[in-house]
């Protein structure tokens, strides 16, 4: 609920994955990551920020492999907000969507996901 250091869902070593029931079906357009600032850190760093991470629609929850609708990198100099548009294009609506994080900025032990947000039109 906000975005005091250390109020995250932090996982083990930097791949995981995250997987979201969405309240209707919509045709995702774009998707939010946002990460506490540099200057808020208490070590001036973000190392356990996402980098590199991919986002997928799926039909039901236990779908091992989902559409993919785009493959992102989160920057850690830039703003803690961050917007990603979909780059693969689907014709189809998802009510389920996974956040799949496949590299951290350099922290050896576990990964912070702040916030994750999906946009789109509703089906």
């Amino acid at each position: 609920p906000d975005m005091y250091p250390g109020n995250c869902w932090a996982f083990k070593g930097s791949q995981g994955y995250l997987v979201v029931r969405l309240s209707m079906k919509i045709y995702p357009t774009a998707f939010t990551v946002e990460h506490v600032p540099k200057a808020l850190s208490p070590g001036g760093n973000i190392t356990s920020a996402p980098r590199n991470f991919a986002v997928y629609g799926l039909d039901d929850e236990y779908q091992e492999e989902g559409k993919l609708l785009g493959q992102y990198v989160y920057d850690q100099d830039g703003e803690p907000l961050q917007m990603f548009p979909v780059t693969e294009k689907s014709e189809n609506a998802f009510q389920i969507v996974e956040l799949r994080i496949l590299s951290n900025w350099g922290h050896a032990v576990y990964t912070c996901l702040y916030r994750f947000r999906v946009h789109g039109e509703p089906a």
